[in-house]
């Protein structure tokens, strides 16, 4: 589905995100470990992409950069603590994926409704097609 520098392009961005509000957490590595697991990416290129950033790659389709931005929220919540740099960085990161704002606003107000703000991807996938039909 993704060629190697798709993924580690992916983790790329998910590693700086976690360090938006200037520290990696122990909850946020392990997070994008288990993501990294799931590609296929070792805990050593993981490791490599904490102190050194890859070229971005855009994603086609767009179902893709859905798919990332709700990784990037699962990952924004995993500690509990949504800091207003985060909220600012994952809109911004959102539209430059080339995703509507008014969907990204909904999904960052409708997380709220669902425990650990963990919203389903079946939602996640509504809000996106109710904005972008």
């Amino acid at each position: 589905m993704y060629s190697k520098e798709e993924k580690l392009s992916l983790l790329s961005e998910m590693v700086q995100f976690a360090k938006a509000d200037k520290k990696l957490k122990e909850e946020e590595y392990n997070f994008i470990l288990a993501v990294a697991s799931q590609l296929g990416v070792t805990k050593e290129e993981i490791d490599l992409l904490v102190t050194k950033e890859v070229d971005k790659k855009s994603l086609q389709p767009e179902s893709q950069r859905i798919l990332q931005f709700h990784r990037l929220v699962l990952l924004m919540n995993v500690d509990q603590e949504a800091s207003l740099s985060e909220i600012r960085k994952i809109k911004e990161m959102g539209l430059q994926m080339g995703l509507r704002p008014e969907a990204i606003d909904t999904v960052l107000e409708t997380m709220h409704d669902y425990p650990n703000k963990v919203i389903p991807p079946q939602e996640l996938v509504s809000i996106f097609t109710r904005f972008y039909n």
